[in-house]
């Protein structure tokens, strides 16, 4: 794109320093540099396409690598979480299982050892059995409790890795956001290009037109019947592109 520039700017001093027309607002340049610099324009211009062509087809593989990336992330997140709920609802059910069973095996002992006891006395079962009772309601509520925690603590760890996933996603908006920007802003200088460059082209096109008719009229001039051949057709030669 420098030389797209460089080469506009050597128009423009061509132009601006060209010898003017007599009696007109006309010019004469020299024909081979105004097209040879019109030919670096043209050379230019297809490599900065590209070029754009390039930032838009990067910006298209990494946005699709940050949502590939976030649905991962999140995926991997949701399977972690259901994971750590079921592995701590079976470690809850397990010792709630294991403290009922032991209750029950309690119990039962209690019961025995009460019936074998029951010739010393009905006082003294009756209080083996109420301790037995409470010592089996005891180990169940042990039970509950210890899977009221792994519950809780299984909950609290499935929010934290939707926190941490929530922050994963809005990271990779943002970093969508900057690209969408950097893309626009591309769009916009090379639509700023395109129209600094058409607008000089339409210049250098119509200066072009309006010498080519100097040009032809001077032709005209000297095939004209009532045109001399003494200092007029050199001052006419001199008009020339």
């Amino acid at each position: 794109m420098y030389r797209v520039f460089e080469a506009l700017d050597e128009l423009v001093t061509i132009v601006e320093e060209a010898r003017g027309v007599p009696m007109t607002s006309s010019c004469v340049v020299p024909r081979g540099d105004v097209l040879e610099l019109l030919d670096d324009v043209r050379d230019a211009l297809p490599g900065e396409v590209d070029d754009a062509q390039d930032v838009l087809d990067k910006r298209d593989d990494l946005l699709l690598a940050a949502r590939k990336e976030a649905g991962e992330t999140v995926a991997g997140a949701n399977e972690e979480a259901e994971r750590t709920v079921s592995d701590a609802t079976s470690e809850a059910e397990r010792i709630l299982a294991d403290a009922r069973a032991r209750a029950e095996q309690m119990l039962g002992d209690a019961h025995n050892e009460a019936e074998r006891m029951v010739a010393g006395g009905q006082a003294e079962y009756q209080n083996l059995t109420e301790r037995s009772r409470a010592e089996s309601e005891r180990m169940i509520q042990a039970g509950r409790d210890a899977y009221d925690r792994a519950i809780e603590d299984a909950r609290a760890e499935q929010a934290r890795l939707v926190s941490q996933t929530e922050v994963v996603q809005a990271a990779h908006a943002e970093s969508a956001r900057i690209v969408d920007e950097a893309h626009s802003e591309a769009d916009r200088q090379r639509a700023d290009c395109d129209a600094y460059v058409d607008g000089k082209l339409a210049e250098f096109s119509e200066l072009l037109a309006t010498t080519l008719r100097t040009v032809d009229s001077g032709r005209n001039h000297l095939r004209s019947p009532s045109t001399g051949h003494g200092n007029g057709r050199s001052t006419l030669y001199d008009y020339q592109v």
